[in-house]
């Protein structure tokens, strides 16, 4: 039997038939589902207008679908779909505009826009994603190092920030203050103990007495290399050398003591450190002045050579014939543990270097009363002189010039560090003078 077809565009019927599916299966009873639809509320825009979301509603799951955004059918954009409706009282068959809706299942809670507003991908995202489909083996790899890393990183932060949370709750912002204070405190240690109280200058810094008040204090410098701290409690602390210690040092002092001019001379071609062999040169006559001399001689010439030395071993002790007590001081105070290949060393760091100078400045105070040459001995150390300056600003030394005329008759100017009280505070630098541009 043939049917009439009546075509009416889609401005005359201004309405158009929507085919829907289901992505999961097929419906068997329809009449079980409530259908809406929504349009966009604006008609004026050509782009928006003729936007539309189909709503089934059932007993179990709704259902969702649009014809815009990532979820529609790209069918839609591509060709026309139409529709025919035929009436069978007059046989007639109705030709309408016909939009394909695919409908996904919306858990309750969720919300639908949510998930179709996606983040605008990136320039390193879009590259990732080439780097994915087209990349080199060796791009893949690097691509996956790189996400590796950034999720080790990830948890690594995660992890960090959860500690401190932990230690924060369980210690309190006020207690660790405290122990940061205290930690800092520390880094001064590398200084000799100071008496600012002191009458006389020789007290200052100690050299044999155990020191009877509570509080040492270091004084502000501009340098980078040195931390120190304004005030710091050291209790019972023996700054150069103990009675038991000085003692020790009888039969290597001994040696010192009776060198002849030969021997000194042998001295001087093997470069020994010039601030000890100038006080060699200049040993006094009286038996005690002369044994005290001769010991911090030889302490101070065995400290210069532990600071030249990247570590320490138990065979340095045996080859410098230094006694045990001595080594053991040394070996405590002015090394760091440090694991190497497989075995634990005492390494000397460079702080430990400056702690070893500011030592050796200290003990030649009291080889010099209280006069010291700082050109020597930042020479025999061999760091820089502005370190061994700011290392005497640190211990509130009074500085000021000396020319010294050398064998050939040469004239070479070098810096001297004393003690005078009241000690002497430094003005922090701030600023660096700025290097001058090149033309």
């Amino acid at each position: 039997m043939a049917a009439a077809c009546e075509w009416k565009s889609s401005k005359e019927t201004e309405t158009d038939a929507y085919i829907v599916k289901f992505s999961n299966g097929i419906v068997k009873d329809a009449e079980h589902l409530d259908f809406k639809l929504f349009k966009h509320e604006d008609g004026l825009n050509p782009r928006k207008k003729n936007r539309r979301i189909v709503v089934a509603e059932s007993d179990r799951l709704p259902y969702v679908g649009n014809n815009f955004g990532p979820g529609s059918l790209q069918c839609n954009n591509l060709c026309r779909y139409f529709v025919g409706v035929l009436d069978k009282s007059t046989m007639q068959m109705k030709v309408h505009n016909a939009q394909l809706f695919n409908m996904l299942p919306t858990i309750p809670g969720e919300s639908a826009e949510e998930d179709n507003k996606k983040e605008a991908e990136t320039y390193r995202e879009k590259v990732d994603a080439l780097i994915e489909a087209f990349g080199t083996t060796k791009q893949k790899r690097a691509l996956t190092s790189r996400r590796l890393n950034e999720v080790g990183n990830e948890m690594l932060h995660r992890s960090v920030a959860q500690a401190a949370s932990n230690i924060i709750n369980r210690k309190g912002v006020e207690a660790l203050r405290n122990e940061v204070v205290e930690a800092q405190t520390d880094n001064a240690l590398f200084l000799p103990p100071c008496n600012t109280e002191a009458d006389k200058p020789e007290d200052v810094y100690p050299f044999d007495c155990r020191i009877l008040f509570s509080s040492v204090y270091a004084f502000p410098c501009f340098t980078t290399a040195l931390h120190i701290i304004f005030c710091v409690k050291i209790p019972n602390f023996v700054l150069v050398l103990s009675e038991k210690e000085f003692d020790a040092l009888k039969d290597v002092g001994m040696k010192m003591a009776t060198l002849t001019p030969e021997n000194l001379q042998e001295m001087r071609d093997e470069f020994c450190p010039q601030s000890v062999f100038r006080h060699l040169e200049l040993l006094p006559n009286e038996a005690a002045a002369r044994d005290r001399q001769a010991r911090c001689a030889w302490f101070l010439s065995f400290l210069i050579k532990v600071s030249h030395r990247k570590w320490l071993p138990a065979k340095f002790a045996t080859e410098s014939g230094c006694p045990k007590i001595i080594f053991t001081k040394v070996r405590k105070n002015f090394t760091v543990e440090s694991f190497h290949n497989g075995f634990i060393k005492n390494t000397v760091s460079m702080s430990m270097r400056m702690k070893l100078a500011s030592h050796c400045l200290a003990l030649l105070l009291h080889m010099g009363n209280q006069t010291a040459d700082l050109t020597l001995l930042h020479r025999d150390l061999s760091i820089t002189e502005n370190k061994m300056l700011e290392l005497a600003k640190v211990m509130g030394l009074t500085l000021s010039r000396q020319t010294v005329f050398k064998d050939e008759g040469i004239k070479d100017e070098h810096r001297m560090a004393s003690v005078v009280l009241p000690l002497v505070f430094y003005d922090r630098r701030m600023e660096r003078r700025k290097r001058k541009r090149m033309n």
